[in-house]
């Protein structure tokens, strides 16, 4: 079960109407900023052997989902270039707490957030998006973030007890909801 406490905004969709290369070259910088999140927690937290197979795992599929959505771009012939973030990922990391073990699970549990949430996008985009190959595509791709979502929340579960773990998903959700309220005039994944 995704633990969002909202659902995405009509303003999103339209984003994706009005700017869908845009948000499929998004994707793309998502799926090698969702490798590199779970490679650099493996770096950060070498000593929990668990947490570390599990990342293997995420970085493997996160690259494969990067691959995927090259093929799509370069069949699309959308050039895959630079984009100019916006202030979702940023947001998220400013609400870590800088002391362990409340560090790795913020970390955690926002790296589950991040999933959740892309979870939900891709659900709308299945649903909403008017391409049976993207349809397909985004149809596809929602089990294994719902996966990745809870596979992070378990993980936090190694630093702090169930309730503390509950607790602290709720509060970050309560703030991811906000930022995601909040938007940006950025066509992004995570606008």
């Amino acid at each position: 079960m995704l633990r969002l406490q909202s659902t995405s905004s009509e303003r999103w969709l339209a984003q994706v109407d009005s700017h869908l290369n845009e948000i499929l070259i998004d994707h793309a910088h998502c799926e090698q900023k969702a490798a590199a999140a779970a490679l650099d927690l493996m770096f950060n937290y070498v000593e929990n052997q668990e947490l570390c197979r599990e990342m293997t795992e995420i970085i493997n599929e996160e690259l494969e989902h990067f691959h995927l959505v090259l093929t799509i771009l370069n069949t699309r012939t959308i050039k895959f270039r630079k984009l100019k973030p916006g202030p979702y990922g940023r947001r998220l990391k400013d609400l870590v707490r800088r002391q362990e073990p409340q560090k790795a699970i913020d970390r955690l549990l926002i790296a589950g957030l991040i999933e959740a949430r892309s979870c939900e996008r891709f659900m709308l985009l299945r649903d909403h998006i008017d391409d049976h190959e993207l349809s397909s595509f985004y149809g596809d791709l929602c089990e294994s973030e719902a996966r990745h979502h809870a596979t992070y929340v378990r993980l936090a579960q190694s630093y702090g007890c169930t309730e503390e773990i509950r607790s602290r998903l709720d509060e970050l959700a309560g703030q991811e909801a906000i930022i995601i309220a909040d938007g940006s005039d950025l066509p992004r994944m995570h606008s």
